[in-house]
């Protein structure tokens, strides 16, 4: 959709791809309850870390605080016309700090702070009821 990702865009999605792992391995272990447990509880932490990634990503769209320099710094200064050129050419073009979309005044990165702890809280909460069902 033309709307490549910045640093912290990419680093939401690996938490996701762990509770992706840990999830499908938890169905895949059912006949074993304990594996399975410790499966779901990786996945629920794995969505936590992603959305506290997004909280970050947001406060630094927002301007809250500074993101990484690799992505929301400004240009240092006291540069030489060749450090600066140097600079300038191999910076990143999608920056951290601007919101590429936003649905409702929330961007991606909030919407995805807001439903990957919804997910974890939806889960944590059926992980609650086994478990007082189990025992």
């Amino acid at each position: 959709m033309g709307m490549p990702p910045c640093d912290l865009c990419y680093l939401q999605r690996w938490p996701h791809m762990v509770a992706i792992a840990a999830g499908l391995a938890a169905l895949a272990s059912f006949a074993w309850p304990r594996l399975a447990l410790v499966l779901v509880l990786t996945a629920i932490t794995a969505l936590l870390v992603t959305s506290a990634i997004g909280v970050f990503h947001v406060g630094v769209e927002y301007h809250w605080w500074q993101g990484p320099q690799a992505c929301s710094g400004n240009v240092p200064r006291g540069l030489s016309p060749e450090q600066l050129k140097k600079y300038l050419f191999g910076a990143k073009m999608v920056r951290c700090d601007e919101t590429a979309w936003a649905l409702w005044g929330i961007s991606m990165a909030g919407w995805n702070a807001i439903l990957s702890a919804a997910l974890a809280f939806v889960l944590a909460s059926g992980v609650a009821r086994w478990v007082r069902w189990r025992t």
